[in-house]
Parts: C-alpha cells; sequence; structure tokens
C-alpha cells in the first residue's frame, strides 16, 4: 500500500515520539509502532484511511501495547496504569501541537546529558531520526552489535535514572539545549568531515544533522537554534565544492560556482534573523563567520577583518583552543603570518596531545608563506602523524612534497 509507505516515511517519527509519552517505555513503543502500522496495512485496504491517520496509528499502537501488557502479569502494576492514563487520554492529547512537543521531548530526552556523547548520538540516530542499527554503525563504523549495545545502555540508563520524558523549563532549558545543539553539531562535523577512515564527508549524516536542526527550529525557534541551523546550511553548501575525484579541495581552490546558492540564501536569512535578537551565542557568531565566506565572490575577496572581529566575540563567548587557532588564522590573513604565528605556537601545548592535527598543518602553512620551508617541513610531518583521516592524509602529503628544499632568503 503506496499511501501506508509515504506515512510510513513522515510519520512513524512522530508516532513513536507520542507512544514513548503515552507508555513510558522505548522498546515497548517500538512494538507498539509497528503492529499498529501492521494492523494499518491488515485494515485500511478494506475500511479506507482514517480522517487522522496519525492519531489512529498512536491509538491502536497503544492498545496493541496494552494487550501486549496484560499478557505479561508481572507487569500488572504498569498495564494498570496505562489502562487508567488511556481512559483519561482525550484526543486533544494526539493534536498536532502536542505531537511537536512529543517530538521535542524525545529529542531532549535522547540527548540528556546523564548519557555519554556516543551514547546520545546513537540513540538520536536510532529513535528521533529513525535510522536502522546497522545504519547508524555504518556512519560510524562501528560493528552493530556494538552500537545495539550501546542503544540498549543508554535506554536502561533513562529507565533506572528515571529521566524524564519532558522538555525542562526555565533556567535548565538553556542548559539542556546546549547538549542538544552540541550533539546535533558533533553529527553534523561527522557528517562534513570525518575522523577518520576513507572518505571525507559522510553526507547522510549531515543530511540527519540539518534535519533535526529544521525540526528543532520549528519546535523551538530560539537563536542559537537558528544559528546552528544556518552554521550548518552555509557549510553544507560547499560540499559539492570540497572534494574532487576523493581528493580534499581547499577552500581557497574551491570552484565558488558549485557552492549551493540556496543553502547559502536560507543560512544568511537565518543569521540575520537570530543575530539581533537576545540569546545570541557561539552558534550564531560561527554562522556570521560561514556567512562573511559564503558572500565573497573569490577567495581573495573575502573580508577577513570582519571574520577576525566576529572571532574577538566569538573568543570572549568561549575562549578555547580551537577558537584561538582559528582567530589566529584570521589574524594572520589581516596582519600578516608573523602575527599568526606569535598566537599558535602556545596552543600546540594543548592542542597536540589532543591529536588537533590542524594546528600544526596551520603552522606549516604560515611558515610556509614566510619561505621558511624547513619549519614548514617539520610542522606537516608533525600533522601527519596525528591525521586519521585519509584524503586530509594525502593533502597534507602534497603540501609536504611541493615545499622547496631550500628556506627563502
Amino acid at each position: 500500500m503506496q499511501q501506508l509507505d509515504e506515512l510510513y516515511r513522515q510519520e512513524s517519527r512522530r508516532v513513536l515520539a507520542t507512544l514513548i509519552r503515552l507508555l513510558g517505555d522505548f522498546d515497548l513503543a517500538e512494538e507498539a509502532l509497528h503492529e499498529a502500522f501492521a494492523a494499518a496495512l491488515d485494515q485500511w485496504p478494506q475500511t479506507g484511511v482514517p480522517a487522522n491517520p496519525r492519531a489512529w496509528l498512536v491509538s491502536t499502537g497503544r492498545f496493541k501495547a496494552i494487550d501486549r501488557l496484560r499478557r505479561r502479569s508481572r507487569h500488572d502494576q504498569i498495564l494498570t496504569e496505562l489502562q487508567q492514563t488511556a481512559e483519561q487520554e482525550t484526543t486533544s492529547s494526539l493534536a498536532d501541537e502536542a505531537v511537536g512537543d512529543d517530538r521535542l521531548r524525545l529529542i531532549f530526552t535522547c540527548c540528556h546529558p546523564a548519557l555519554s556523547t556516543e551514547a546520545r548520538l546513537a540513540l538520536t540516530l536510532r529513535e528521533v531520526c529513525g535510522l536502522t542499527t546497522e545504519e547508524v554503525a555504518r556512519a560510524f563504523l562501528a560493528r552493530p552489535s556494538t552500537i545495539a549495545q550501546r542503544i540498549v545502555r543508554a535506554k536502561s540508563k533513562i529507565r533506572d535514572a528515571r529521566i524524564p520524558y519532558e522538555v525542562p523549563a526555565g533556567p535548565q532549558l538553556h542548559e539542556r539545549l546546549q547538549s542538544v545543539l552540541a550533539v546535533v553539531y558533533l553529527l553534523y562535523n561527522e557528517g562534513y568531515a570525518a575522523s577518520a577512515g576513507d572518505q571525507l564527508q559522510r553526507q547522510s549524516l549531515s543530511r540527519e544533522a540539518i534535519h533535526l536542526g529544521r525540526l528543532l527550529g520549528q519546535l523551538l525557534p530560539q537563536p542559537e537554534v537558528m544559528g546552528l541551523l544556518a552554521l550548518m546550511l552555509l557549510q553544507d553548501a560547499r560540499s559539492a565544492a570540497r572534494v574532487s575525484a576523493g581528493e580534499l579541495i581547499t577552500l581557497e581552490d574551491q570552484d565558488r560556482s558549485l557552492w549551493d546558492q540556496k543553502q547559502i540564501s536560507e543560512g544568511i536569512e537565518l543569521v540575520e534573523q537570530a543575530l539581533p535578537r537576545p540569546g545570541m551565542g557561539p552558534y550564531c557568531l560561527q554562522a556570521a563567520i560561514a556567512a562573511v565566506h559564503a558572500e565573497a565572490a573569490t577567495y581573495a575577496d573575502t573580508d577577513w577583518a570582519q571574520i577576525l572581529a566576529l572571532y574577538d566575540l566569538l573568543y570572549k563567548l568561549t575562549p578555547t583552543s580551537v577558537v584561538a587557532l582559528n582567530r589566529a588564522v584570521a589574524l594572520a590573513m589581516v596582519h600578516g603570518p608573523e602575527a599568526g604565528l606569535e598566537l599558535i605556537d602556545p596552543l600546540l601545548e594543548d592542542l597536540a596531545p589532543r591529536g588537533y592535527h590542524l594546528a600544526y598543518a596551520a603552522r606549516a602553512e604560515l611558515n610556509r608563506r614566510l619561505g621558511r620551508y624547513e619549519q614548514a617541513r617539520r610542522d606537516y610531518e608533525q600533522a601527519l602523524a596525528l591525521v586519521e583521516q585519509a584524503p586530509e592524509q594525502r593533502h597534507l602529503e602534497r603540501q609536504l612534497s611541493s615545499l622547496p628544499t631550500v628556506d627563502a632568503q
């Protein structure tokens, strides 16, 4: 039944989110979801599609779950509670607004800070995005059994720790929202620039992250949510130009005619909406930096002074070594390589032990520009010792092999 297939693609995650709220159990809700769609496949060809298919699926799934629990005597207490809840529930609980709230609750539950980062990522992909365990495993180059165990442990943690299935209110909302946004951005970054392996990009992951960003933007239109979506759209707009025949193409050498102008326009519009509003934070500023890059017709046209000013603001909000490194690169573009190197050198003590190869790569490029080819060679070799991503490794090897053998005088 083609209509049911389309309904499953569009509505299954919404139905699942509501069933989790009503049943209070991830696994029971998933079983109920599949039983509801099986019942629809059996009944709808004879009875026709109901006026509100989503509400029908939720109601059917809930009562399928109650029937299932009725056959398990040890769940008598849970069954009683569910039956009482079912009697009290009205159709208003299945309205669009309630379903939207359910999806937001599900995202916050999957991204709860009590779970490890790996568990949050796996659970979000599985429950919110609807990827299979095998698809999640492929995304992170892990065994399906490993991912399955990670998801099971996360669900057990939610149950045993009695993590509430809710969107926090008041001051807790900001704190928890940061956890949610961090998970979405980690997911995006793993798709945009894979941390290891033979492929530079895993676009299925970046697409899922953008999908989550859009969903969050619809359900919770706050400046930082808008900023994150804008950042992902603006970075993702360059994807087609970042790789050629499997090889990394740097920003300086990219064919900008391949950039997705529709995504760029959407991202810039979001930045313009988010920046003037209270609550602007690091994602808004990073999106503004990406917008400046996107607006430049050529690399030479890039307004590096504006980018440096934005990095100054970003560093005040998030004074991390990674932000400081990016600020140092922007400073070098405005005031020269020497100025950038003065800032990069102290950062190596923190970034090198963490395997952050881009610190050495940045220093190598600045030394190359100064004609200090032997130092640049040592820097590229240090970067190569840390990099785990094959296309980036080949790019660094090409940069290293292109260095002159004698320093400029």
